[in-house]
């Protein structure tokens, strides 16, 4: 029968981040509930929406968890209701006392609350990941990494392999993550210090998202473990577990174009400004597009809404090189590669007007290069 006491408000910081692998309306009810483990030494919080898992540990030893425990055991909560009333609860502490029945007793200050729990043994075990030999990342960089390509996954589940981020790693130390939704495409290469094993999997971009909200950027690394259809990003008090896509990934190298008639590089941010200004109105025509015009002596935008005005608009630009061009394009498409890109200039080349064109940092110091395919117009 389980008794501890612990401080309410790293208790619900804790509850928080676990809770954002529980589903409310999740096909198997028993996912709903949250899951509490209390040993001698730690108190673990797990929960899983059969896509992805989280297990979160409070050990005894962090001096601001205020943990004491009295008494070990398990139990489940139904989640969205047990941290609301935590986070409703009146004092800095929370003493928590399991009763008969699978009951628990939630005091702070002058409140008492009892709920019902269910019996832990309802709950599926998660699969379990060989923790052998692990790839280990900065968890800024893996962050950052994801940032700059999960954008560019699909929504569509028509093709649910797009769905996900290719991330693989081949001659042990050559990284690679990559997403297309088949409009575009955003890759980010990376060498790694120290060899690893090599792997080639495709994982879920909302999983990927869900991480990087859970691990804070005070974690300093993450150990990363594969299976054959999980995988599992773990730093010292949390573990994410993720399903895997199955199938085999598009080839997008052969997207990748190294020759270009056009070159043109922009301040990132002034462009990225013109964009949300002509998507405005672009987004209010039926083709939503902007037309880009690039001549001898500028660079313009251009965009025409019968319904709503007009948007023509000369572009700053850093230089300039190449053939006169004119392109259209989905402004939102742009606007989204320049919210991932980190450098002050960004290179935009372009091949014709009917092929895709590449976006890369001005200062190119990361492999880092993002695809755009433009749009057909009379």
């Amino acid at each position: 029968m389980i008794q501890f006491s612990i401080n309410r408000s790293l208790f619900i910081q804790a509850l928080n981040a676990t809770k954002r692998a529980i589903s409310s309306k999740n096909a198997i009810p028993i996912l709903s509930t949250i899951k509490i483990e209390v040993n001698q030494s730690d108190l673990t919080l797990t929960g899983s929406n059969g896509q992805i898992s989280i297990e979160n540990t409070i050990p005894v030893s962090n001096e601001n968890a205020g943990l004491l425990i009295t008494s070990t055991g398990s139990i489940l909560l139904e989640a969205n209701f047990f941290i609301n009333i935590i986070s409703s609860l009146p004092d800095v502490s929370l003493d928590f006392k399991e009763i008969e029945q699978h009951q628990v007793v939630l005091t702070s200050g002058k409140s008492e609350i009892t709920l019902k729990g269910k019996d832990v043994e309802q709950y599926p075990r998660l699969q379990e990941v060989s923790t052998e030999n692990p790839l280990i990342l900065e968890t800024k960089l893996l962050k950052s990494i994801i940032t700059e390509t999960a954008f560019a996954a699909s929504t569509q589940e028509s093709r649910p392999i797009l769905t996900g981020v290719h991330i693989s790693l081949s001659n042990n130390t050559e990284f690679k993550a990559v997403a297309t939704d088949s409009h575009r495409m955003s890759q980010r290469l990376l060498s790694l210090d120290k060899s690893a094993t090599n792997f080639d999997v495709v994982i879920p971009s909302k999983s990927l998202r869900e991480f990087t909200s859970v691990f804070t950027d005070d974690i300093e690394t993450v150990e990363i473990f594969f299976s054959q259809s999980q995988i599992l990003f773990r730093s010292e008090h949390i573990s994410f577990y993720t399903r895997l896509l199955e199938g085999n990934y598009p080839d997008t190298d052969r997207l990748l174009m190294n020759q270009f008639e056009t070159e043109v590089v922009f301040n990132t941010h002034s462009l990225r400004y013109a964009m949300e200004r002509a998507f405005l109105i672009s987004n209010a025509t039926q083709n939503g597009t902007v037309k880009l015009e690039i001549t001898k002596d500028d660079v313009s935008a251009h965009v025409n809404s019968p319904e709503i005005g007009k948007v023509n608009e000369e572009l700053d630009i850093v230089e300039k090189s190449g053939e006169e061009l004119r392109i259209s394009f989905n402004p939102t498409y742009l606007i989204d590669a320049l919210k991932a890109l980190k450098s002050e200039t960004v290179r935009i080349r372009f091949v014709s007007p009917v092929r895709p064109f590449t976006l890369i940092p001005g200062d190119d110091e990361e492999g880092f290069i993002q695809l755009i395919t433009p749009v057909r117009t009379n």
